[in-house]
């Protein structure tokens, strides 16, 4: 997936998103740093955990991000289905 693209200051941007992952239903901020989040999300079911690592690339204004499940097996999409929605909640919050 292509990184999200934003338009804002940085803190702005940073609390928007900080907000989509707050409201986002069995997800935890492990780490927060000002260029950096991690967080952990479980799935509904099995609650296995999924990492998902975002970076903000001030100079490009985007979003870079990445997730994978721990154990490294098929996901059925759910990876790729939440980073939509996360996506997709955030540029709907303006970009």
């Amino acid at each position: 997936m292509e990184p999200i693209p934003y338009n804002g200051s940085p803190a702005e941007v940073r609390e928007r998103l900080l907000a989509v992952l707050r409201s986002y239903p069995r997800t935890r901020i492990v780490r927060e740093e000002p260029d950096y989040l991690k967080v952990e999300c479980r799935s509904r079911i099995f609650r296995f955990v999924d990492d998902v690592e975002l970076v903000f690339d001030d100079e490009a204004r985007q979003i870079h991000f990445r997730s994978a499940s721990r154990l490294g097996r098929s996901d059925f999409g759910v990876n790729r289905q939440r980073m939509k929605e996360i996506r997709a909640a955030f540029l709907g919050g303006g970009s």
